[in-house]
């Protein structure tokens, strides 16, 4: 059964008791991330932002100690010569690290984790939702997937989400519509995994999440959109996808959001080598199954 972003975020906290590590690679400060954020504690989680203290878009897997600000976080949200992690002054939940995407990721989930969840670890992550989308070989350069992807080789499932509308734009602004739309659709697909049950994913596998564009006249609120099952690439001498929708070979991540209409992508990647996991389409589509539409033929 699909969950409507009103019936999630009514949902009571105790029974949403997950605790989630969210990054992304826009910055710490980028006014995504931070709807995201608002949106996921209030539909009840336990969530720890670790993410860029700058905007580090298209850095991939890249992977490299945290140093020492040599000028201001992004938007002037820390000064020059912070310390090489950091956190807001009144949310410690709320943390930047100056290095990768992928980097910001391994701490939240190494380092703040234990700490911030009174011993305990992070049930899940999150990434994005990125400034743009990330679809095709796109994602093989975007810091936002590397992040998830990051999570997933440590263990913890994860998704990235990458949103077709907007601009890089400061935590201070007013939120744009597309943002409360986007958060509200990535908290629904967030939501219907958790809720699926262990294991959350398969082993070493992210969802990359792709959600189609939004304007003042078309696609004005999250009920529109519909997600679609999805492949990353083209098949090229590929085994056959999972069945559904009356096919075995699934739309691929760009036919999803060049539709007519409003839809949203779900794309199941492989960690390691980021290419379409074609073993963990089926168990993805089976949790996923009353949240997805098909295309129009």
């Amino acid at each position: 059964m699909r969950l409507s972003p009103a019936t999630v975020l009514a949902l009571p906290a105790a029974a949403n008791a997950f605790n989630l590590v969210l990054s992304n690679d826009d910055g710490w400060a980028e006014i995504n991330i931070r709807t995201f954020y608002n949106a996921l504690t209030a539909a009840g989680e336990k969530v720890i932002l670790s993410a860029p203290a700058l905007n580090k878009s298209g850095t991939s897997s890249s992977d490299a100690p945290p140093t020492t600000l040599n000028g201001p976080c992004e938007f002037n949200s820390c000064p020059s010569g912070s310390p090489p992690t950091g956190s807001n002054a009144t949310n410690p939940y709320l943390n930047y690290v100056n290095s990768y995407p992928a980097t910001a990721m391994a701490y939240g989930i190494q380092t703040l984790a234990p700490k911030l969840f009174n011993g305990g670890k992070a049930d899940f992550a999150v990434s994005g939702f990125n400034v743009g989308s990330n679809t095709g070989l796109t994602g093989i350069f975007s810091g936002t997937i590397g992040a998830a992807g990051k999570a997933a080789s440590l263990g913890v499932p994860s998704i990235a989400f990458s949103g077709t509308t907007g601009d890089q734009t400061a935590w201070t602004a007013p939120t744009p519509l597309y943002a409360s739309i986007y958060a509200d659709l990535a908290v629904n697909l967030t939501e219907t995994v958790l809720k699926s049950g262990t294991p959350y994913l398969p082993a070493n596998v992210y969802l990359n999440v792709n959600l189609g564009a939004v304007s003042p006249s078309a696609c004005t609120k999250a009920s529109d959109f519909k997600f679609v099952l999805s492949r990353l690439y083209t098949a090229v001498a590929s085994p056959d996808d999972v069945q559904t929708c009356g096919s075995k070979r699934l739309p691929t991540e760009s036919t999803v959001m060049k539709a007519a209409g409003c839809y949203v992508s779900v794309s199941v990647a492989n960690a390691t080598n980021k290419r379409d996991a074609y073993s963990a389409q089926a168990p993805v589509l089976a949790k996923l199954g009353g949240l997805l539409s098909c295309l129009p033929e």
